[in-house]
């Protein structure tokens, strides 16, 4: 679960980690009040949706009078915003985030995430933070220090200054990094996150070093124990296809392309979308309706897919072990039924009671294409996907 960045500098705040001033405005009067307040002798504006690169796509300014924040405001809360980490899906900007200016001495990088070749949370420092902190990484590697620990075993600042020491003339700089990491750690842990970034994590007026945006992301599986991390959920930033498919209990992502996909097992959908991506095309979505789904679910994740309407071709792919392969048949047909399916529908079974399975396909009236292999169902949904697609231009 992600969370917009006024957000994270408040849970950052109250883990003790230094910011900037700044509050959270919904239309332009609030803005210039909040300009008012923050003024420094300029504010910075920053748009709120849960999407990086926000700078490079103009959603962040620096304003200098009360008009130039209502006018920001006016020109993005209500729009659509998108930036070059989105993936092209457009975000509703419905608030924007007003701070004070400080003046930027140096930028830093620092963030924890998991490293799962050692299965430890491990934390990542820069000097060279910033916009660019990607390419940094890339191009550089040697310039991000690392440092792994355990979850029951928090790393305090002791263990965490030689690492921040590197490079510095003064060791008050990297005694604020080390007890900022500290905190970060701390909080990581404490609230079962999975990414906690602060980029920049700059030195500004009295060699003060401060966190002034910031990135966190939660782990879905253990919100149960944080109903406070919880509260912070926007609805109105999830996908709507996506809370669906948890209604259900069926596990959902939106994608870019245009083959649906509904399979039984995470690895496999993987394997199907990769198979999907090979053959020529773009999976659509990944849709994992486990491994004992019934009719009824197979049948809502079917017209979860349909909500799509990028969606030019389905691709049905299961190895029935603890689901049953007519089962799954029954739920496919009902749900061809119900919506009225228009695009090409493909179907590969596999497994337990698969003879069944088919035969109630075939036997259904409906025009199912079936498939014996995972490469034949991927190349035939493709392949499917550029007809419908130009029969449906050709037509229009």
């Amino acid at each position: 679960m992600k969370i917009h960045e006024y957000q994270a500098r408040e849970l950052l705040g109250a883990y003790g980690v230094p910011g900037s001033r700044g509050e959270i405005v919904s239309n332009s009067t609030q803005a210039a009040s909040a300009f008012k307040r923050f003024a420094n002798p300029y504010c910075v504006a920053k748009v709120q949706v849960l999407a990086g690169g926000r700078g490079k796509a103009g959603g962040v300014q620096i304003v200098k009078t009360p008009e130039a924040a209502e006018e920001f405001c006016a020109r993005f809360i209500g729009k659509n915003f998108s930036t070059y980490q989105s993936g092209g899906k457009a975000e509703r900007v419905r608030s924007v985030l007003i701070t004070e200016d400080i003046k930027i001495r140096e930028e830093y990088y620092l963030s924890i995430v998991v490293d799962r070749s050692k299965d430890l949370p491990v934390i990542l420092f820069s000097k060279q933070g910033g916009v660019d902190i990607e390419e940094t990484a890339s191009k550089n590697p040697t310039a991000i220090q690392k440092i792994h620990f355990s979850p029951n075993s928090l790393p305090g600042e002791s263990r965490i200054f030689p690492m921040a020491a590197t490079d510095f003339s003064k060791d008050s700089i990297p005694r604020q990094i080390s007890s900022i990491a500290a905190k970060l750690a701390k909080l990581f842990v404490e609230k079962d996150a999975s990414i906690c970034e602060i980029n920049p994590l700059a030195l500004v007026f009295e060699d003060r070093v401060m966190a002034l945006d910031a990135k966190i992301t939660f782990d879905d599986n253990a919100l149960f124990r944080h109903q406070d991390i919880k509260a912070l959920k926007d609805p109105e930033e999830e996908d709507e296809r996506e809370r669906k498919a948890k209604e259900f209990g069926l596990s959902y992502v939106s994608m870019e392309g245009n083959v649906g996909c509904l399979v039984n097992g995470a690895g496999l959908a993987m394997a199907t979308m990769d198979m999907i991506k090979l053959a020529g095309g773009e999976p659509a979505n990944f849709l994992d309706v486990g491994g004992g789904a019934t009719a009824a679910e197979v049948r809502e994740g079917f017209k979860i897919i349909l909500q799509d309407t990028r969606v030019e071709a389905i691709l049905v792919n299961i190895f029935g072990g603890i689901m049953k392969c007519d089962v799954i048949a029954a739920g496919v047909i009902q749900a061809s039924k119900e919506t009225r399916l228009r695009v090409p529908l493909v179907v590969r079974l596999e497994g337990t009671h698969v003879e069944e399975g088919r035969a109630l396909l075939k036997n259904s009236g409906l025009r199912i294409i079936s498939c014996a292999t995972i490469e034949e169902a991927a190349d035939t949904a493709v392949k499917k996907a550029k007809e419908f697609k130009e029969a449906h231009v050709h037509s229009g």
